[in-house]
């Protein structure tokens, strides 16, 4: 009776995965050809498992050992991202402080925002900040990546020293850039004072007031721009040289080899550099209080951003709620610039 049962089943089963591949066939549409060809693939698994008495498939036991593989990670990534992630969406809506009962505060936390003085600022410097390095950064890197991919003399040693400061101890190479730029030690200040004659009152103070956002900018593009370079370097090196050789058969000078060669090529590259560097910048934190944040770490100001007041507001200030729903922002600042950039990209490819 079970053999009978079976072999029932096999036809049937036959029957309908010969129809649907009768129908694959005749198919116009892409979409619901696939739909079909996943019908027929499972059709032949269940023939398949009936023939053979398997009670899994051997579709399956590749399943199993590929999801074996990816569980540890899996894993990892659901505990400590995943899960921390939906726990800080939900507690931008909550009142915390880390040891009393949650209590439920709705939009609360997201009206704070309006009135305080030390989130404004926070964004605003971030937003500064941003806007600064990016192109900055982009500029200086395709820069160095052009006259780099040239052969010159001692390449091998102007790459590796252009790289050196991404790859170099941070708290390092801020404890020299802070004595280079030491209010009254350091030889820029000192330049300025001996050759451009500034007064001893004039001499710009580096890392407070307006100055300091700029300090950052100018550290970060000097740090990160040996990095991208690397990046701009690979796609530069992509870039069949007939194309130089045909545009300067036609004539074609230094300036209209890169605006029509050497930029359109790149513009791939340069929409991944640009992404990247947004996400980067939106995220600073460890250079902004390695340069201004003294002997204490405290960020004044004119110097604190948007993830250092997430930090403080949670850890030391232990408000987790509301620095969920600072959090929440930059979030979504950092969402709509992504998407943004995405379909900006989009639209030059079509």
């Amino acid at each position: 009776m079970i053999e009978t049962s079976k072999s029932v089943q096999i036809e049937e089963l036959q029957s309908a995965l010969e129809e649907t591949i009768a129908r694959a066939r005749s198919e116009q549409n892409d979409r619901v050809k696939k739909k079909l060809i996943q019908q027929i693939s499972r059709y032949n698994s269940s023939i398949d498992k009936l023939r053979n008495g398997r009670k899994i498939s051997r579709q399956t036991k590749r399943d199993l050992i590929a999801y074996s593989f990816i569980a540890p990670n899996f894993i990892g990534f659901c505990v400590f991202t995943l899960i921390p992630i939906v726990f800080a969406f939900a507690l931008a809506f909550m009142k915390w402080d880390g040891s009393n009962p949650i209590s439920f505060e709705g939009f609360n936390n997201f009206k704070r925002l309006s009135g305080d003085t030390f989130f404004k600022a926070a964004l605003k410097n971030t937003i500064i900040y941003c806007i600064g390095t990016v192109p900055l950064t982009m500029i200086a890197s395709l820069a160095l990546a052009i006259i780099l991919n040239q052969k010159v003399i001692g390449r091998g040693i102007f790459r590796t020293l252009a790289f050196f400061p991404y790859v170099a101890s941070l708290v390092a190479i801020t404890s020299v850039w802070k004595l280079l730029f030491h209010p009254s030690k350091g030889p820029i200040n000192n330049i300025l004072y001996t050759i451009f004659h500034v007064s001893q009152e004039n001499l710009p103070q580096w890392f407070s007031g307006g100055l300091c956002v700029v300090s950052m900018i100018l550290f970060s593009v000097w740090k990160y721009m040996g990095y991208y370079m690397v990046i701009y370097l690979a796609g530069l090196q992509s870039i069949p040289g007939e194309l130089y050789e045909a545009a300067s058969l036609d004539g074609a000078g230094t300036w209209d080899q890169f605006k029509y060669i050497t930029w359109p090529q790149l513009s791939s590259t340069t929409f991944f550099v640009v992404v990247m560097l947004t996400i980067n910048c939106f995220k600073i934190y460890d250079v902004a209080v390695m340069l201004a944040g003294g002997g204490s770490g405290e960020l004044t100001v004119s110097a604190t951003v948007l993830v250092y007041y997430i930090y403080q507001k949670a850890f030391i200030d232990w408000d987790l709620g509301y620095s969920s729903a600072v959090a929440m922002v930059l979030f979504l600042m950092v969402l709509i610039v992504t998407i943004i950039q995405f379909r900006g990209q989009a639209r030059k490819e079509a």
